[in-house]
């Protein structure tokens, strides 16, 4: 009984940590052939446009209602204490801090993410990639430096139009909705808000940004079995991603919070 059971898990330990070491190898190797092959500049620009204007529908969704959601909340609760001036600080410390850099980053893992990690399944699959190499052309310079580069770059921009997005659904909300004093909405803002809270929002996209596509590129590029193959590093590309992205933002922010640039 007790042996199967340790059996068991020693295997799935084993396999785990064979996971782990090859997610890890793989982005060693990406920064290896970054720093050591010349860039495809056509292919990260292409990759940007792709990943940066494609989500900017997306993103400005995202961000409007949310920052009309925040703000009804923070209303909610500040007309209960009498502090309802304080609703335009909230609503743009929140979108700076944590709602514009996480919900952009988890909009965009389930659109860019998902579709990187299908097309370059489908290049492994068709045995694109394996012809790639016998051109004596490198897939890593080719197909994985452009996409996890361009994802990091465009990653803080597409999070700066998702703050703005928030905070001016914030100010339609109060001055035309709630009937609250514009001006108190945007000096509060002027006042309270400082740089650090914009910039540790932009650190922790960008590397929000590196982690999705890591995890898009990784699971696309290992894809066996055809097409129910592509479908599982799909889901697993937006599922594992997701994860990661959640995980990271609290030990990003707590390092940002102990190093005092956020």
């Amino acid at each position: 009984m007790i042996i199967p059971f340790l059996n068991a898990l020693g295997k799935g330990t084993l396999i785990f940590c064979d996971r782990i070491g090859s997610f890890i190898l793989f982005f060693f190797k990406i920064v290896a052939t970054l720093f050591t092959t010349k860039l495809k500049v056509r292919q990260v620009i292409a990759q940007m446009y792709m990943i940066g204007v494609g989500s900017s529908t997306i993103v400005f969704l995202t961000g409007s209602f949310t920052g009309l959601a925040f703000a009804l909340q923070s209303y909610i609760g500040f007309s209960r204490v009498g502090t309802e001036e304080l609703i335009g600080l909230v609503v743009t410390l929140g979108m700076t801090r944590e709602l514009g850099p996480v919900l952009t980053g988890l909009m965009v893992t389930g659109r860019c993410g998902s579709a990187i990690a299908a097309e370059i399944g489908s290049m492994r699959t068709t045995e694109q990639i394996d012809a790639l190499k016998t051109l004596c052309i490198d897939p890593f310079q080719y197909l994985i430096v452009p996409r996890v580069l361009a994802s990091t770059i465009i990653m803080p921009f597409l999070t700066v139009f998702s703050m703005i997005c928030g905070i001016i659904g914030g100010y339609l909300l109060c001055t035309y909705s709630i009937g609250l004093n514009p001006e108190t909405y945007i000096n509060v803002i002027r006042e309270r808000v400082e740089l650090s809270d914009v910039t540790g929002g932009l650190i922790k996209a960008a590397f929000f940004g590196l982690f999705f596509s890591w995890v898009g590129t990784y699971q696309g590029y290992y894809t066996s079995g055809g097409a129910q193959g592509i479908g599982l590093a799909t889901t697993r590309s937006v599922v594992y991603g997701s994860i990661i992205i959640l995980i990271a933002n609290y030990f990003l922010s707590s390092l940002l919070f102990q190093t005092g640039i956020a």
